[in-house]
Order: structure tokens, then C-alpha cells, then sequence
């Protein structure tokens, strides 16, 4: 790690207090990667984490993040240590995906790719886009669970659901829960969102501000916990058709004719709309 590190660590303190209050009985780390020996260090650690359930839950930060835009940080939390590493993509760029673990020899590109090593993620779609654009990554070993979701509604399957949606509806949050996490939320967002008075750029400054960390890590820790909700909730009818749709979501993300933003985005597939 280098000095760039000192203060976004110095913020884990106040961000473990903060996310303590919606998840109080999970011991939380958060690694922040700004260095290449840092980063083989870290993929060593993931390369071999158990698949089932899935270990590696992963967001993506950026400025209009996509192939029009820029990437920042990549937000990875590693369920079975109970530590989110954050990737400073904007320090390191392609270093990130490149720098192989000394004692695997693989990289988080190796790791993105396979199809082996299973990946989490909520709305896949601008992420591929913006590996894809930005690094030649092609994702694969890949569950949506924005798609999850989406199958393992029992009717009305006709709009998607984004992530604050999912949080609060179906974790079973108490009322003092979800508040504790929309102030995490707020904080980023009075930084980096423009209609708030913030900028994008918030993600590109170094070193990160605290509230700007909270919001990366906020997100990403949830995510195990979707799974296992939307997996209980899941048929055996559901699961090929769920596979072939997230497939084809970063099928989609990776072509010349994909639109990173737009209403249509909260369609659902209509492969997934009805049996």
C-alpha cells in the first residue's frame, strides 16, 4: 500500500461504525489497492474462494461510467473474508487487471474472465460495457441479480428493479437499518452527484474522501444477501432461462450497438417476461 492509502484508511474506522448499524453482526474490512504489490497480493487471496455460494461480489465506479466515460474503482467484496477490496483503477489503470499474484500467477483479468470463478453483480451491464471498452475484458462466470430478481418474482416481471428497491424490499430491513444506509448513500451522493450539487470527478480524487468510500463499500456488502434471497426464491424452470438472459446482457454490453443509458433500460428482458 502506498501514502495515497493513509487517509482513505484512516476513514474505515467511522465506515466500519457507519455500516455496523445495518449489518451488526459481520465483521467488515475494507482494503484499499492502490499499489501492483497490493494488487497481486489480493487476487492470491480471491483466486481460490469457494463457488458455491458465490464469493466475489462486485460494483464498478466511474465517471459516466461506460464505454463513454471513465473508470475509477472497482469494489469487489470477498463474502467469505468479510472484506471489500477497492481497486484505484484511476491510479494503477490497467495494472489492476494485468499484475499477476506471485504465488498464483493469475490476474483479476484471469479472474473477470473465467468461467469457472463466479461473479456477482447487480445490473451487469454498464460494468461489462466499460471493462469491455476501457480494458478488453470480457466478462464471463457472471450472475446478475437485477436478472435474479427479476425471475424470482411470481408475476409482473414486466419492468426491472434497481438496487435501492431491492434493499429495501426484500433484506427485511428494520425501519433505523435503512436509514443508517441512506445516510451512507446521501453523503456519497452530495459529492458526486451533479443534481445534488457534486461532480463524477469525486470518484478521480485522491486521496478519496471518506463519504466517497462509504458509498463504494455500501452498496457491494449487501449483495451476498440478495443472492440468497432471490436463489431460495429461484425454480428449476427459471435457471437455464436466467443464464442464457445474463449471457446475453453482456453479450449486449460488448456490442457497437450498445446504449449505456436510456429508458429502455428498465425494460425487462423478454425472454424472462413470461415462460
Amino acid at each position: 500500500m502506498t501514502s495515497e492509502a493513509d487517509a482513505p484508511t484512516a476513514a474505515v474506522s467511522s465506515l466500519t461504525t457507519s455500516l455496523g448499524q445495518v449489518l451488526p453482526n459481520v465483521d467488515k474490512a475494507e482494503i484499499w489497492v492502490d499499489a501492483q504489490s497490493a494488487v497481486g497480493d489480493a487476487v492470491d487471496k480471491i483466486i481460490d474462494m469457494p463457488n458455491e455460494p458465490p464469493s466475489l461480489y462486485i460494483d464498478l465506479e466511474g465517471t459516466n461510467l461506460s464505454r463513454d466515460g471513465t473508470l475509477s474503482i472497482m469494489q469487489v467484496f470477498v463474502d467469505p473474508l468479510k472484506s471489500t477490496y477497492l481497486f484505484d483503477i484511476y491510479t494503477l489503470k490497467s495494472a489492476v487487471f494485468t499484475t499477476r499474484g506471485p504465488k498464483s500467477n493469475r490476474s483479476l483479468q484471469d479472474v473477470l474472465e473465467s468461467e469457472v470463478i463466479r461473479k456477482v453483480f447487480f445490473d451487469v451491464r454498464n460494468d461489462s460495457d466499460a471493462l469491455f471498452s476501457h480494458h478488453g475484458i470480457q466478462l464471463r462466470g457472471i450472475a446478475d441479480l437485477q436478472l435474479m430478481e427479476l425471475a424470482a418474482r411470481p408475476q409482473d416481471r414486466r419492468l426491472l428493479s434497481g438496487l435501492a428497491k431491492c434493499i429495501k424490499k426484500d433484506l427485511g430491513l428494520s425501519v433505523a437499518e435503512k436509514e443508517a444506509w441512506a445516510r451512507g448513500k446521501a453523503r456519497g451522493l452530495a459529492l458526486f452527484a451533479p443534481e445534488r450539487g457534486g461532480s463524477y470527478q469525486a470518484f478521480d480524487q485522491r486521496p478519496l474522501a471518506p463519504e466517497m468510500m462509504e458509498y463504494c463499500v455500501a452498496d457491494v456488502t449487501f449483495l451476498p444477501r440478495l443472492w440468497e434471497v432471490y436463489e431460495r426464491r429461484l425454480t428449476a424452470v427459471w435457471r437455464p432461462k436466467l443464464q442464457r438472459a445474463t449471457e446475453a446482457r453482456v453479450r449486449e454490453s460488448q456490442s457497437a450497438t450498445y446504449k449505456p443509458h436510456g429508458r429502455e433500460k428498465a425494460l425487462a428482458p423478454r425472454t424472462l417476461v413470461w415462460l
